[in-house]
């Protein structure tokens, strides 16, 4: 009698699966679609108001709903369906785009419309990050997940590139042109997310309270690493991104016009989708924490070489190496949030970690525009970086357990696991 041959391991690649590769054509036209809003927007804010601190509240305006909501919505991506919440998400980003289309075809001269229309977008992503989120590690095996997470950032790198260069041209073109391709895409997002395999009902008897709704706080504070994790992002990107600053500082520092922002705005995404398939290639396979931290102070390091940079030939490139390492840092952060937070709370887990991602993204670029308004770009820039780097040394100080992470494939770490949140 012989003994059966035992299971092969599953596949390593994410796009065997098929439930991700819709899920990653849903990313990438989604992102696609919010580079073409971005730019469209701060252009027509730009123009209709010429104020750099405008600018910085369209970024305050896209997080505070997501903050404010903050305990709703981690709590709705555990208790539902993540991919119908996903679609009806879109649906509102949809009928944002349209509403900004009707905005600009009518020339109004008002800003306050816009300025609604981003807080209901707002809101959409505030639902829709937590839901997307989560739903990736139920798409792939555990084995996968570093590699899911790689190339799904690879595709809004690829949506950055292109993104904004388009979203500039369309809208060139004509602003109902630019909402309008932004509508569709969305649309083929929708479709993407609803040909996604239904994951499995996950059941829970727990009534709704005060103490479920804040499980992934708890969660979050009783794991170092996790926490860890999450807090250098948000105070790294609060400290070093510069994005807003992008079109004051290529007009007024670099002297350049619009095609050379272009660049300047799709230099980080050249850089992210260049290490993406690096990583795709070579994963990261030990030392996983001393390289997180490694490479965001690189992030800081490249902010600053940015900031003094009076050439386009250097700003280019600098802004690239950020994006670079940003590439790392993201990828081994998310992938030691994912494998350490259990299912049953990481809806909960995420909507706090997508917080913070949006105060380091949108309350950065509101940092950065207030700094600018008062000491000037330069400073504004040189300054972030500076703290970037700062983060990097004293968190890497603060949490020893993420700084001694090894493997991003298992733990290999003495601290223990936190007992998991209901």
């Amino acid at each position: 009698m012989h003994m059966s041959a035992s299971a092969p391991e599953p596949s390593r690649q994410a796009f065997t699966y098929f439930g991700f590769r819709c899920f990653w054509v849903a990313t990438l036209t989604t992102s696609f679609a919010v580079q073409i809003m971005a730019v469209s927007v701060a252009w027509q804010v730009y123009d209709l108001t010429s104020s750099a601190a405008l600018l910085g509240l369209v970024g305050l305006t896209l997080f505070t709903p997501a903050l404010l909501l903050v305990l709703v919505t981690g709590l709705v991506a555990d208790r539902f369906n993540r991919r119908g919440i996903m679609a009806v998400c879109l649906g509102f980003e949809f009928a944002a785009a349209i509403a900004l289309l009707i905005f600009v075809d009518l020339q109004a001269h008002e800003i306050w419309p816009i300025f609604v229309v981003l807080a209901v977008l707002g809101t959409a992503r505030a639902f829709m990050g937590p839901a997307s989120q989560s739903l990736a590690p139920n798409l792939v095996p555990p084995q996968a997940l570093a590699n899911a997470i790689t190339v799904n950032a690879s595709a809004w790198q690829f949506a950055s590139i292109l993104g904004p260069v388009a979203g500039g041209l369309l809208y060139g073109i004509s602003p109902v042109v630019a909402f309008g391709v932004a509508a569709a895409l969305v649309c083929v997002s929708m479709v993407s997310v609803l040909l996604i395999p239904k994951p499995g009902k996950r059941d829970s008897h727990q009534a709704t309270s005060m103490e479920t709704m804040l499980a992934g706080f708890r969660y979050i504070l009783s794991n170092k690493v996790v926490l860890g994790a999450i807090s250098l992002d948000l105070f790294a990107v609060l400290m070093g991104g510069a994005v807003a600053l992008l079109p004051i500082y290529a007009k007024d520092i670099l002297h350049a016009g619009p095609t050379e922002l272009g660049f300047l705005r799709a230099a980080p995404g050249i850089g992210g989708i260049v290490m993406a398939i690096a990583l795709s290639r070579f994963p990261i396979r030990d030392y996983a924490g001393r390289l997180l931290f490694f490479f965001v102070g690189l992030f800081g390091f490249f902010t600053i070489i940015f900031g003094f940079s009076t050439s386009i030939w250097v700003a280019v490139p600098a802004l690239a190496l950020v994006g670079a390492s940003d590439m790392v840092s993201v990828t081994i952060r998310e992938t030691i949030m994912q494998l350490w937070t259990p299912d049953s709370v990481r809806g909960r887990v995420t909507a706090v970690n997508s917080v913070f991602i949006g105060a380091s993204n949108e309350l950065g670029e509101f940092r950065a525009g207030m700094v600018a308004a008062w000491l000037g770009a330069v400073p504004a820039v040189v300054i972030g970086g500076v703290g970037a780097m700062a983060v990097a040394a004293i968190w890497s100080r603060a949490f020893p357990g993420l700084r001694n992470q090894r493997s991003l494939d298992r733990r290999m770490v003495s601290e223990p696991e936190a007992a998991p949140a209901a």
